[in-house]
């Protein structure tokens, strides 16, 4: 088996960091609590100072950065670039490359399981999923998956048996076995399935049709879906709002952002006024602002969620995907899902 060491500096990184120095690029504060935004058009990362709301650095990344995440010390934030096939380590507060692993093929999406063994990678343009052993430091190959038609977001059971996956282009919903990596079943969910969101309990699997201008409900012990709820066309990708009660989906072609109630399973509010494309979005420690990314526009907006309103604006890269900051309310809902 393949190992990938999380440590080891990489031609690239040096390359990176020449190219960053010649163009006067990457310029963090050194001690900075920066929010981190992924320019997947132009192969950056913008990073914005949380105080001020100001751009105080552009760092280059590989080709394609689309998503990001933490790992689970929160020691690192890993960029994953799907067309570089490589992921970029960067310091979670300022954005400073840390380190570089290569030969992680099409990596569009990345996940670690709760339980923090399994790192699993989506392969969009490649048809697969790739699912490594984690051991803290290193991750290890143990399968490489077909898993066709572009397989794209995840979530995963509480007890880090389950990962699910959703097909674009197959509108299918995959239940992989993470101890055997083994398709366990696919079931028909509707058309462009895209982000998923599993409810607290892990009783139901949200899933943002990117097709449509709904959310779908999966019983997925069933395999049914039982319910959807209607929000806008282009029901994306999805964020906890961290209050035990609600998650926000953006609706990438309707431009707004609907909120779910995860106990009545309703939609109980659309903000709109938003700029084209909204995509990832992140909350704030003190849960008063939602951050987001407007992949159609170029800029980062912040909503004021007691009056559920756009505030303010923040021009970025091209086609901003990825959002992250270091102080942050938490992602999870409370039963860990």
């Amino acid at each position: 088996m393949r190992k990938f060491s999380f440590r080891g500096l990489s031609a690239a990184f040096a390359a990176g960091t020449a190219l960053a120095a010649a163009t006067g690029l990457f310029s963090p504060a050194a001690h900075a609590n920066n929010v981190i935004v992924l320019n997947s058009g132009e192969a950056t990362l913008s990073l914005i100072d949380q105080a001020t709301h100001q751009v105080v650095g552009t760092v280059p990344t590989g080709k394609e950065p689309h998503h990001l995440m933490a790992t689970p010390d929160n020691s690192s934030l890993i960029v994953a670039n799907s067309v570089s096939n490589n992921l970029m380590f960067v310091d979670p507060k300022t954005g400073k490359v840390q380190r570089w692993v290569e030969n992680i093929e099409d990596p569009y999406q990345i996940g670690f399981s709760p339980d923090s063994k399994w790192v699993v990678t989506t392969g969009l343009r490649l048809d697969r999923l790739d699912i490594y052993h984690y051991d803290g430091r290193d991750m290890t190959l143990a399968k490489r998956l077909p898993l066709a038609v572009m397989p794209s977001h995840m979530a995963f059971t509480n007890d880090s048996k389950t990962v699910f996956v959703t097909l674009q282009v197959s509108g299918e919903l995959a239940a992989i076995d993470l101890a055997t990596q083994q398709v366990k079943w696919k079931m028909k969910v509707g058309k462009v399935p895209a982000g998923l969101w599993m409810t607290p309990g892990d009783k139901y699997l949200l899933i943002g049709m990117t097709g449509a201008d709904y959310v779908a409900v999966v019983d997925w012990r069933n395999q049914k879906v039982v319910k959807t709820i209607q929000t806008g066309n282009g029901a994306h990708n999805f964020r906890s709002l961290a209050d035990g009660k609600h998650v926000a989906v953006s609706n990438r072609v309707a431009s707004t952002i609907s909120i779910i109630d995860e106990e009545s399973l309703t939609n109980v509010g659309n903000i709109t006024g938003l700029m084209a494309g909204p995509d990832d979005m992140e909350l704030s420690a003190d849960k008063r602002y939602l951050w987001v990314t407007f992949r159609f526009a170029k800029h980062v907006g912040i909503i004021d969620l007691s009056t559920r309103k756009l505030i303010q604006t923040i021009a970025v890269g091209r086609s901003p995907h990825g959002i992250y900051f270091y102080d942050r309310a938490p992602v999870t809902a409370p039963n860990g899902a």
